[in-house]
């Protein structure tokens, strides 16, 4: 149980900290408080988890069809949803959304990599052969 919570606020931190970076990276990102960092980092983490999947599975066949870079526009989405919901995080616009959404998914992922976890992302099979 204690080991789910850590790793729940470690991924919240991560989130944080890559948004807060991204606004000073991005113009049309900004956030009018600390408070409201936490919070916009905390509801982008649980668009991901509910919101992402399902307009994931409605969008399927665009999915396919765009050979899966219509998952950069549903990126771009969360982070608009989670920036109406929010008071005090604002992004100027879809595009500014578009490329914020990969600045931040690239940063948490190296992040990420940088923290020392309990296993890795990818773990060696038993029998230590892939196929």
């Amino acid at each position: 149980m204690s080991g789910n919570l850590t790793a729940f606020l470690l991924h919240w931190g991560i989130t944080a900290l890559s948004l807060w970076v991204c606004s000073h990276v991005f113009t049309g990102v900004r956030f009018a408080d600390t408070s409201s960092l936490v919070v916009s980092a905390l509801l982008l983490g649980f668009a991901n988890a509910i919101v992402r999947p399902l307009l994931i599975l409605l969008t399927l066949p665009l999915t396919f069809i765009t050979f899966g870079f219509f998952l950069l526009v549903i990126n771009a989405l969360m982070i608009q949803l989670v920036a109406a919901l929010v008071t005090g995080f604002k992004v100027s616009g879809f595009w500014t959304a578009f490329f914020a959404s990969i600045f931040i998914a690239v940063l948490s992922f190296l992040l990420g990599l940088a923290l020392p976890g309990d296993a890795p992302m990818m773990p060696m099979p038993a029998n230590g052969t892939w196929l």
